[in-house]
């Protein structure tokens, strides 16, 4: 004989799998036939607890002071030099924008100062408007030395 011959299978049956009950009566009810039961009580439940501590608001507060720094935009005094030396060649930013291959929103961006500089659209602007831009002397005319 094989062991498929005495082995007895029971096809169709589901396995047990584990109740969730909220009423006490079904809880004494498991406890005296003698099965296993297990409580978790939730920690949050009933209330919005979780922001009531202060662990969250403590970690919030570890979050904000390892945050990097922004990034450094441009001086207004490069923004104020980049506008009189256009004003004084007489020229619109889309003229300027155009001389240099940028969008005219990104002249606006580093005459108001709202830019994070870029040291090569800063050369192009030196050269297209014939004023330093960069280093000391921001606003001095670029000469031959």
């Amino acid at each position: 004989m094989s062991d498929f011959d005495t082995t007895t299978l029971v096809i169709g049956q589901k396995r047990q799998v584990a109740k969730v009950t909220k009423n006490n009566a079904d809880l004494n009810g498991a406890r005296r036939v003698g099965a296993v039961v297990g409580t978790d009580k939730k920690i949050t439940s009933g209330s919005n607890k979780a922001h009531q501590g202060t662990d969250h608001q403590r970690i919030a507060k570890l979050d904000r002071e390892n945050e990097v720094a922004p990034p450094a935009k441009v001086a207004p005094s490069v923004g104020r030099a980049m506008m009189d030396a256009r004003l004084e060649a007489k020229l619109t930013q889309k003229d300027v924008a155009m001389k240099i291959n940028e969008k005219p929103t990104v002249l606006q961006d580093y005459e108001s100062g709202k830019a994070t500089p870029n040291p090569q659209i800063l050369g192009k602007l030196e050269r297209a408007l014939g004023v330093k831009l960069r280093g000391s002397n921001i606003g001095e005319k670029l000469g031959k030395k």
